[in-house]
């Protein structure tokens, strides 16, 4: 009886904490700790996310808690779009950037700050993405851009582009009966030389 209290005692006193991480980036991973805490050594932005704790013995059912791990990490690019527009037209630069805190975004274009409100140009920033609009593109707004991305880790950027693109005039379709140049200068009807024939096919058929 006494070493079967003293076992009990054990495992009141002594039981495994076991942590899952329920809903980060990666695949729930297992950890076992004797103690109350959880050490990750050398913790990466993928390990983020919900862990649940799970506390039992022999004694009682588990009992199980959870608690949310924020891994802050510097921003990174992962991806910058650019376009190519003709003049007059709508065109937009996008910038993608992931980092915790949420970056904070700026645009250049020639080492100059491009400032919210300009004429003709929009910058639109969510907490993960940055558009440059502009409304009406002309040549000026032709160029290199440089999309900025920072908290208070640190800072990136990247290089986007926007570029002309030229219009294609259509030629106008010329059909049957058209006026058609030729190398002489002198022009003449095409339609009629082809309707000739019809033409004498039709009566052969009625007699």
């Amino acid at each position: 009886p006494f070493y079967t209290l003293f076992s009990k005692l054990i495992y009141l006193v002594f039981f495994s904490l076991y942590f899952t991480n329920v809903t980060g980036f990666s695949t729930a991973v297992g950890f076992v700790s004797e103690d109350e805490y959880l050490e990750i050594q050398g913790i990466t932005r993928e390990q983020s996310g919900d862990y649940e704790c799970s506390a039992s013995n022999d004694v009682a059912a588990p009992v199980v808690r959870r608690v949310k791990v924020t891994v802050n990490y510097p921003p990174y690019i992962s991806e910058a779009k650019g376009t190519g527009v003709p003049v007059g037209q709508k065109g937009t630069l996008q910038c993608e950037a992931s980092a915790v805190p949420s970056a904070e975004f700026q645009w250049y274009k020639d080492d100059k700050r491009l400032i919210e409100g300009k004429k003709g140009v929009k910058v639109e920033n969510r907490p993960f993405l940055s558009k440059l609009i502009f409304f009406n593109v002309s040549e000026h707004d032709y160029g290199n851009y440089t999309c900025v991305a920072s908290n208070k880790l640190g800072h990136t950027n990247a290089s986007i582009m926007l570029f002309e693109v030229k219009t294609t005039a259509l030629t106008p379709w010329k059909g049957p009966g058209a006026v058609s140049e030729v190398s002489n200068g002198t022009s003449r009807r095409a339609g009629c030389v082809w309707l000739l024939p019809l033409l004498v096919l039709h009566l052969l058929l009625k007699f």
